[in-house]
């Protein structure tokens, strides 16, 4: 089922994308970097290095609000650890706005002792829930939280990121899950930004060496 997502205000995603690309997006086409798939990419995007900065944190829970405040779940969450403070944010905020939504942490490996337990958190059996990723690759972490919180009994509606490569994730997802994916981000947002502030860095440049070569025209007294 796809959720009924409301249009977000555009000066407000600018602002979330334009910290994003300040603190998580690095372009080195020379060098290149080594994914968590263990794919080469010349982007490498560290979603946790903006999720967890103060200001960031309320326009992620905000943005994730957005997309959730009509939508009939009552809880988000994912694989640790990604998932985590995208989670949390997006429960915080949306409890503030008057939609009560809880958080839950998918383990990487069940608790050594007592219940032994893959999810962590506070639900009622058999509840509706999102899963959410930071950034999206190939979809591997995002469809094994969906396995595991359909193996606890509760209800996955949808999958939301907050960045997808666009390098096949949102494909796999869906094909293996059967839910819909949606995110706010993709790396072709970034490059696009990226160009743009390249060339006006670059009209910028020009603008100062012009500006230097010319002679001081300012009277002398």
């Amino acid at each position: 089922m796809d959720l009924d997502y409301q249009i977000m205000d555009q000066d407000f995603k600018k602002e979330l994308l334009d910290i994003l690309y300040a603190k998580s997006f690095r372009y080195d086409p020379a060098k290149g970097f080594t994914l968590a798939s263990g794919k080469k990419s010349d982007v490498y995007i560290d979603a946790k290095k903006t999720v967890l900065s103060s200001h960031a944190m309320e326009l992620v829970g905000f943005a994730f609000f957005q997309l959730l405040k009509l939508a009939p779940v009552d809880a988000i969450g994912g694989l640790t650890l990604g998932a985590d403070p995208i989670a949390y944010a997006a429960a915080l905020v949306s409890t503030m706005h008057g939609k009560y939504m809880d958080a839950f942490i998918v383990r990487k490996e069940p608790k050594g002792h007592g219940t032994q337990q893959w999810i962590e958190g506070s639900l009622q059996d058999g509840v509706d829930v999102v899963v959410v990723e930071d950034v999206v690759t190939t979809g591997g972490s995002a469809i094994t939280a969906v396995k595991r919180v359909r193996e606890a009994g509760y209800n996955v509606r949808q999958v939301l990121a907050l960045v997808d490569r666009e390098e096949g994730g949102k494909e796999n997802i869906e094909k293996e899950t059967g839910c819909k994916f949606y995110a706010l981000f993709t790396k072709s947002d970034f490059l696009e930004l990226h160009e743009k502030n390249e060339k006006k860095k670059e009209a910028e440049a020009k603008k100062a060496e012009t500006k230097k070569g010319k002679p001081d025209e300012r009277p002398f007294f």
